[in-house]
């Protein structure tokens, strides 16, 4: 196997996943031990200065070789896997030459993946892809993009002839929950521009996320003996239900809405008659709308708490990250040579949106203006879980190339 795959394999099947619900950072301990075999490996190739901090985060430097002052350019993935799947004893699985028939996952035959749910798979044929077993993600995201940066330094490692300016390299933990720069030191970094790698398909640049808050509503019922409650009780578990059931459902809703469409998302309920609480995510392209969905969901909430006499209410609102394009726009540069790295190693360059966030949403904000890069991930945070060989190969030739455009476009 490929130095790429036997890296990529190695990552995977180390259990890395956060936790939503932890009060630690990192969420889980577990996810160090990817952190300082990273920055072992750094050192083992000749990154000196690797090394990971307390929190989790791996910081190395590659430094200039060249005379220009160009700019300090970082690569950036995430060591956490999702939530939302096992990352348990990870199995991947190898396919080589990949035939187009169904690919039934050994630990669990209910699991398939097929060309039909996945038409990607088309541009894989004769290829090499990697799957989990059936039980478990398999951690592309954003093991695949980790593997790519890794790929990236060891091959400026064997080939000191190419020139390019000081490059930094950062991996976080944490993305999956939302915390990946929550601890970051931007100034011991020292980057001037980034890349994330944890993109999709072959050829996506990615240079405008969500811009997201989290909502809660909290609902104060009144407690009673069941038994003698009449004219007493008021349950907020009916109350949230009847909240949740007034959401739009053609519009506005994860389930109704694709491209640019927003929407508002509840993704928890906990409670008892006499207290509930109700999370929402809310996302939308366009930052100006996030306020009219707050408000909608207060108009809601009024509505149905005027039925109820003696209940309260409170709703509380948590910025979570914004449209990376609104600082991206003001640095055409970064996308300018990251398209020149694509057209020099013939791959399309295809701008998209991204329905969701990435940690250079707010390296962004933070004064890192960061777009996102393909990896070739496929059917992410699933059981389903799959990504070409080639596109991540594809992805190391962009870095290398990319990193060459920054030194040659540099005029000082």
């Amino acid at each position: 196997m490929s130095s790429l795959v036997n890296r990529f394999i190695r990552y995977v099947q180390m259990d890395t996943q956060s936790d939503p619900h932890a009060n630690t950072f990192p969420s889980t301990p577990k996810q160090k031990n990817l952190s300082h075999l990273l920055a072992t490996e750094l050192l083992a190739m000749g990154v000196e200065d690797a090394h990971t901090d307390e929190f989790g985060y791996v910081y190395a430097t590659i430094p200039a070789n060249t005379n220009k002052n160009v700019p300090v350019i970082c690569f950036c993935s995430h060591i956490d896997t999702a939530p939302d799947c096992s990352g348990t004893n990870v199995k991947p699985i190898l396919h080589r030459n990949y035939n187009g028939l169904p690919l039934v996952l050994p630990d669990d035959p209910t699991q398939v993946i097929t060309m039909e749910a996945y038409p990607y798979l088309h541009n894989h044929l004769g290829k090499d892809i990697i799957t989990a077993s059936g039980k478990t993600l398999l951690g592309a995201d954003d093991k695949a993009g980790v593997t790519i940066i890794m790929e990236m330094v060891k091959w400026l490692q064997e080939n000191p002839s190419v020139k390019h300016g000081m490059i930094k390299v950062l991996f976080t933990p944490d993305e999956e929950v939302g915390n990946g720069t929550a601890k970051l030191d931007l100034q011991k970094l020292g980057a001037n521009y980034g890349y994330t790698l944890d993109g999709g398909s072959l050829g996506s640049f990615e240079d405008e996320t969500f811009s997201a808050d989290g909502l809660t509503i909290t609902i104060e019922g009144v407690i009673a003996h069941p038994g003698y409650a009449k004219d007493k009780m008021i349950n907020a578990l009916k109350i949230a239900g009847q909240i949740l059931a007034a959401l739009p459902k053609d519009r506005l809703a994860p389930e109704v809405t694709d491209q640019k469409q927003g929407f508002i998302h509840p993704i928890r309920v906990e409670g008892l008659a006499e207290k509930a609480i109700i999370d929402f995510i809310i996302r939308d392209f366009d930052t100006a709308q996030l306020a009219h969905y707050e408000m909608l969901l207060k108009d809601i909430t009024e509505t149905v708490i005027k039925k109820y006499p003696g209940a309260t209410y409170n709703i509380t609102v948590v910025e979570q990250y914004r449209n990376m394009k609104e600082v991206l726009i003001q640095h055409p540069l970064v996308e300018a040579n990251a398209k020149e790295a694509y057209n020099r190693v013939g791959i399309p360059f295809i701008k998209e949106p991204i329905r969701g966030g990435t940690d250079g949403s707010r390296l962004s904000f933070m004064g890192l203006p960061c777009p996102n890069i393909f990896t070739g991930m496929q059917a992410i945070h699933s059981k389903h879980e799959w990504v070409g060989v080639s596109d991540m190969e594809a992805a190391v030739k962009v870095l290398t190339e990319l990193v060459q455009v920054w030194e040659q476009n540099t005029t000082n």
